[in-house]
C-alpha cells in the first residue's frame, strides 16, 4: 500500500481523500494557493505546501510546482482529485517519469477518451452505441453549419476536448448557430486550449445516465451500476442519484455491459465513468441509450455510488494504484436502497444563479446526512474557484424516502451572507414530478417558475419573520398576549422591515423558523430583516444605461466599441467567474457612450463596465 500521498487539488475533494488516506494510515500532503492557506483541507493534511497565488494557472495547474512539492515532502504518490489536472495525460506521464505513483487513469487511456471525436470512433469499433452527429476534421464555420443543418435542429455544439459542462451549447435554430459556435469555441479555447468542436443531435427528452467503472492492472474491469444525473442547469449537474429511476434489469444489464466494453477498449485502470445520453420519451430502453463521453477520473457524484454499494471508491483507487487487484468481483456487488446527492452552490437563484461571494458568517448543515464540504463557518467564498459549498448526500430504502430526506436536508441549511441554492434544491427534491421520476435534463428550465424564488419575500416568509422576531425581542409575557381572543387564534400585527422596505404582517402561527440577529432562516432561504444591505448578487443599472458588473470576475470579451449603435438585448461584454460565463446585454436601443474595461481585466462586483446612451449611431 502507498505510504504517503500528495493531493494535487483543493477543497472538498482534498478533504475527502484525506479522510480515507488517514483511515488507511497513509501520510497526506496538501498543496494550496496563498488564498487557500486557511482552508480546512490544509489544516487536516499531515503536511502542506504553498505552490502559488490565487489564480489556478499560477498554483493548482502548475505541474512543475506540484512535482517539486512531492519531491520536497517525500511523497510516494499523487492523487489529482477531479478537475484541474485530473485528466491531463502530460501531467500523469510527468508523475510516472518522476518515479511517483499516479493515482489515476493511465495516460494512454486519458488520451484515448480525452478527445470526444476520437473517443466516439473507438467506441463504435468496440460495439458501443453512439449519438448521431458530425466528428469530422473540417472545422470551418461553413462546414459545421452545413452539418448542423443536415442533422436537423436542435443540435449540440460540443468542445472536442470539453468536459464538466464547459464548451457546450444547445442551438435551437439555424439563425443562432454562428453566435453559439463563436461562444463555444471561445470558451473551449480558454478552458482547454483547444477550440475544435463536434456537432451532435440534441435528444428532445434527454436523460443523463452514467455508469461507474473500475479497472485494475491485471485486466479486470467491473461496473458499480448506474447513476442518473439528469437534473442539470446549463449542462452542470445539480442533483444526482443512484440507481436511475425507471431502469429495468434488462436495460441496466445492457448499459452496464456497454460501459465495461468501453473501459476495456482503452485498457482502463482505476475509477472512471462512462456517460450516456438516453431518450426518455418512452421510458429507458436499451436501444435508445448512446455513449457521450468517458470521464477518466473520480466523479463529483461518486458518493451516491458509495452509498448504494457500501464501498469506498477512494480506497479502491489507492489499492489499485498500489498494484492490488480490485477489492470485489462483479458478482459480489449489489444495489442497496437509493441515494441522492445535491450540490449546494454559492449562487443566487433569484438573480439568474449569479455567483455569490463573501464571508461565511453562518454555515450550518443538517445532522444525520453525509456532508462533503470544503469550507467552514467563519471562512470565505472567493471568486477564484468553483462555487460549490458542499454536497448533501442522503440514503433511503426507496427513492421516495431518499427524496424526502434530501428535501428536508436542504431546508435545514443555513448560510449567510453568501447566497445559496439551498431553497431551490429543497423545492426541486420535493417537486411532485421529481418524486414521481418524471425527469430529464430540461426539468429545471421547464419548472423554473415553481423552483426559483422571487426577489421579494413571500407571505410565508413574512409570517415566519413575525413569528420568530417578535418573541425574541419582547421580554414581557403580558405584551405577548396582545391580540388574544378566547374564540379565535391569537393575532399580532407586526411591521417587519426587509432590506429597508416595511411590511405589515399578521402573525397567526409560529412556523418552524430560526432567527439569528436580523436574519431569518426558513426552508433553505435566508432573509435579512434589518437595515438595508448590499446584495452580493449585484445587478445592472438598466434604467440609466449603466452596465454594472453583476459579480466579481474577469472580462473575457468586449464585443462592442465606443460610438457603436446597439439594439436592445445585444451582447456587449462577457464576464467569467467561478466557472460561469455571464453575457451583459444592452438594456435598450442606443449607442455605446463609454467603455470602461478591456478584455482580460479583473473587476469587482458593482464596477461600471460601460454606458449605453439613447441616440443613433
Amino acid at each position: 500500500m502507498i505510504d504517503s500521498l500528495l493531493i494535487a487539488n483543493r477543497g472538498e475533494i482534498a478533504r475527502r481523500i484525506i479522510r480515507t488516506a488517514r483511515r488507511l494510515g497513509i501520510r497526506t500532503i496538501a498543496v494550496h494557493s496563498d488564498v487557500d492557506a486557511g482552508m480546512p483541507f490544509v489544516r487536516e493534511a499531515d503536511e502542506a505546501v504553498c505552490i502559488g497565488t490565487a489564480a489556478a494557472a499560477d498554483s493548482y495547474l502548475r505541474q512543475d510546482r506540484l512535482l517539486d512539492a512531492a519531491r520536497a515532502t517525500g511523497a510516494q504518490a499523487i492523487h489529482p482529485g477531479y478537475g484541474f489536472l485530473s485528466e491531463n495525460a502530460e501531467f500523469a506521464e510527468a508523475v510516472v517519469a518522476a518515479g511517483l505513483v499516479w493515482v489515476g487513469a493511465p495516460p494512454a487511456s486519458i488520451r484515448a477518451m480525452g478527445l470526444k471525436d476520437a473517443a466516439k470512433e473507438r467506441m463504435i469499433a468496440a460495439g458501443v452505441p453512439v449519438t448521431p452527429g458530425y466528428l469530422g476534421a473540417d472545422q470551418s464555420p461553413d462546414r459545421l453549419r452545413a452539418e448542423a443543418d443536415s442533422i436537423g435542429y436542435p443540435v449540440l455544439i460540443k468542445a472536442v476536448a470539453g468536459g464538466g459542462g464547459k464548451g457546450m451549447r444547445k442551438v435551437d435554430a439555424a439563425a443562432d448557430f454562428d453566435a453559439m459556435l463563436e461562444s463555444c469555441k471561445r470558451e473551449a479555447a480558454a478552458s482547454f486550449g483547444d477550440d475544435r468542436v463536434l456537432i451532435e443531435k440534441y435528444i428532445l427528452s434527454p436523460r443523463h445516465i452514467e455508469v461507474q467503472v473500475f479497472g485494475d492492472t491485471m485486466g479486470n474491469v467491473v461496473h458499480l451500476f448506474e447513476r442518473d444525473c439528469s437534473l442539470q442547469r446549463r449542462h452542470q449537474k445539480v442533483i444526482e442519484e443512484a440507481p436511475a429511476p425507471g431502469m429495468d434489469p434488462e436495460t441496466r444489464a445492457a448499459i452496464c455491459d456497454a460501459a465495461v466494453r468501453a473501459a476495456k477498449a482503452v485498457d482502463y485502470v482505476g475509477a472512471g465513468t462512462i456517460e450516456f445520453i438516453a431518450d426518455g420519451s418512452e421510458g429507458l430502453r436499451a436501444d435508445r441509450i448512446w455513449f457521450m463521453e468517458m470521464n477518466t477520473r473520480l466523479q463529483v457524484e461518486h458518493p451516491v455510488t458509495e452509498a448504494i454499494t457500501g464501498q469506498d471508491l477512494v480506497e479502491w483507487q489507492l489499492r489499485v494504484a498500489s498494484g492490488e487487484p480490485l477489492p470485489l468481483r462483479q458478482e459480489d456487488l449489489a444495489i442497496d436502497g437509493w441515494a441522492m446527492e445535491a450540490r449546494l452552490y454559492a449562487e443566487n437563484p433569484a438573480s439568474g444563479f449569479l455567483p455569490s461571494t463573501g464571508p461565511l458568517d453562518r454555515l450550518r448543515f443538517p445532522a444525520g446526512v453525509r456532508i462533503d464540504s470544503g469550507v467552514e463557518e467563519g471562512g470565505e467564498v472567493t471568486p477564484f474557484y468553483d462555487p460549490m459549498i458542499a454536497k448533501l448526500i442522503v440514503h433511503g430504502d426507496t427513492r421516495a424516502a431518499a427524496a424526502a430526506k434530501l428535501a428536508e436536508a436542504a431546508r435545514q441549511v443555513q448560510v449567510w451572507p453568501v447566497r445559496t441554492n439551498a431553497g431551490f434544491l429543497a423545492r426541486a427534491a420535493a417537486d411532485g414530478d421529481f418524486v414521481a421520476g418524471r425527469i430529464d435534463t430540461g426539468f429545471i428550465e421547464r419548472h423554473a417558475d415553481r423552483l426559483i424564488p422571487g426577489t421579494a419575500p413571500s407571505e410565508a416568509v413574512l409570517q415566519a419573520a413575525a413569528a420568530a422576531i417578535v418573541p425574541a425581542r419582547s421580554g414581557d409575557p403580558w405584551q405577548d398576549l396582545v391580540g388574544f381572543r378566547a374564540n379565535a387564534p391569537a393575532v399580532r400585527r407586526v411591521e417587519v422591515e426587509v432590506d429597508g422596505t416595511p411590511y405589515l404582517v399578521e402573525r397567526t402561527v409560529a412556523p418552524a423558523a430560526t432567527i439569528d440577529g436580523d436574519v431569518l432562516y426558513l426552508d433553505g432561504e435566508a432573509w435579512s430583516f434589518g437595515p438595508p444591505r448590499a446584495d452580493h448578487a449585484g445587478g445592472t443599472g438598466e434604467g440609466d444605461g449603466a452596465i454594472m458588473s453583476p459579480m466579481p470576475g474577469r472580462v473575457i470579451a468586449v464585443l462592442v466599441k465606443e460610438g457603436q449603435a446597439v439594439a436592445r438585448g445585444e451582447r456587449l461584454l462577457v464576464l467569467e467567474a467561478m466557472k460561469m460565463e455571464q453575457a451583459l446585454l444592452a438594456p435598450f436601443d442606443g449607442v455605446v457612450g463609454a467603455l470602461k474595461v478591456a478584455a482580460g481585466e479583473q473587476v469587482p462586483e458593482g464596477t461600471l463596465l460601460a454606458r449605453i446612451e439613447v441616440g443613433e449611431g
